[in-house]
């Protein structure tokens, strides 16, 4: 039942997605992490997890590039089951990796504690800061292992009212859109 009902999320944010352009998705990309950047903890934050987005992503390739002089950015591997961190070094640097994703050849970055900061992406989250992912359960798996204070982020329609959990699932500290952020109170 849960699956079911995860799945007909998936596909309805997918389904929400096409309505878009991708001029609006990029302007919205843009809004939101221009915001972003101005966060107290963003500012104070010397190494920050990213991701590289795929195209139905908030766009940060553009920003990561931006902010890789002065932080360091880290971005995740796909190996096997499990997402490895590595250092961003450039874009010279990427290499496509498992689902078409551009990913880091940089170190790897084995001690965890060093993220001061986690901008987490999703296909969906809720208010209580719940996240619904792809299903492969990466971010899951990756989450329980970050004691960083984490920042989903998406586009405004992709904000539900309820998102389903199991067990493991691991609630953002704030969400963001390009409309509204909020705290999530613990």
């Amino acid at each position: 039942m849960l699956k079911e009902e995860k799945r007909l999320l998936r596909r309805c944010i997918a389904d929400k997605k096409k309505m878009y352009t991708n001029h609006e998705l990029a302007t919205y990309s843009t809004l939101l992490l221009s915001k972003l950047e101005r966060h107290p903890l963003f500012a104070e934050a010397q190494t920050i997890l990213m991701y590289y987005s795929l195209p139905d992503e908030v766009q940060t390739h553009d920003f990561i590039e931006k902010w890789s002089h002065s932080k360091n950015i880290i971005l995740p591997v796909v190996k096997g089951d499990e997402l490895e961190l590595r250092y961003y070094t450039g874009k010279q640097d990427l290499q496509k990796g498992s689902y078409n994703i551009e990913e880091p050849q940089g170190e790897l970055l084995s001690n965890y504690d060093k993220i001061d900061l986690a901008i987490i992406p999703g296909v969906a989250f809720d208010s209580q800061g719940n996240r619904l992912g792809r299903g492969k359960g990466y971010y899951d798996r990756l989450l329980k292992q970050l004691n960083a204070y984490k920042i989903g982020i998406c586009f405004h329609f992709q904000i539900c009212t309820h998102i389903p959990t199991e067990i493991f699932d691991k609630p953002m500290d704030e969400v963001w859109s390009e409309e509204e952020s909020f705290i999530v109170n613990k």
